[in-house]
């Protein structure tokens, strides 16, 4: 009965893995679709010179396009990996960067709705054509970044809970490693307008 109820835990447990993943899978393809020159869904979605971008298929961008998308896959194979455990090494690394995969995103998402927020409230001043958009951002891009996020982090702490219980507290170092190691990115991403 104990390794009945045990099995059934551990299930529960990867099904975070398996979300994390759909989300990256369903996420990449929007970067995928505009790399390729469509333009489906961002002209109402997106911001309109990165609309121009795509449209006028600069070179550089649709390289950012591929990689992010590459890169949302990478995010949906860390969710595959969080859902089992390889080798001790390979459980530390997903620690690591489900970490960071967490702040990362959460950190993106609550700065598009902190800054929808401020836009809807008049507190900072917003054109008239790009209410609609800054809505997208609010209600749309950040909790989406947002979810994804929370998902990452419920994979993660599930993940070192079923797989690195006898070594927890490496695991939180690395986690919060990984957590801090993408907080600096995002820091240095917005400070110099990158990304």
């Amino acid at each position: 009965m104990a390794i009945k109820g045990s099995a059934g835990r551990g299930r529960a447990g990867t099904r975070w893995g398996y979300v994390v993943a759909a989300w990256g899978v369903v996420f990449a393809v929007p970067s995928f679709l505009w790399a390729t020159g469509s333009t489906f869904g961002a002209r109402s979605t997106v911001a309109p010179e990165l609309v121009r971008l795509a449209q006028d298929r600069v070179p550089w961008f649709l390289a950012v396009l591929w990689v992010t998308g590459v890169l949302k896959l990478a995010g949906a194979a860390i969710g595959l990996g969080l859902t089992r455990l390889r080798s001790r090494r390979a459980a530390r690394l997903l620690a690591f960067c489900g970490g960071g995969a967490t702040i990362l995103l959460v950190w993106h998402g609550g700065l598009f709705v902190v800054h929808g927020i401020l836009a809807e409230t008049g507190v900072i001043p917003v054109s008239a054509d790009l209410v609609p958009l800054t809505r997208w951002y609010l209600y749309l891009w950040g909790p989406w970044f947002i979810a994804g996020g929370l998902a990452f982090a419920t994979a993660t702490a599930r993940h070192l809970h079923l797989h690195l219980h006898d070594d927890r507290r490496r695991a939180r170092h690395l986690t919060t490693a990984g957590a801090l190691g993408a907080l600096l990115l995002s820091l240095a991403s917005t400070v110099t307008g990158i990304g």
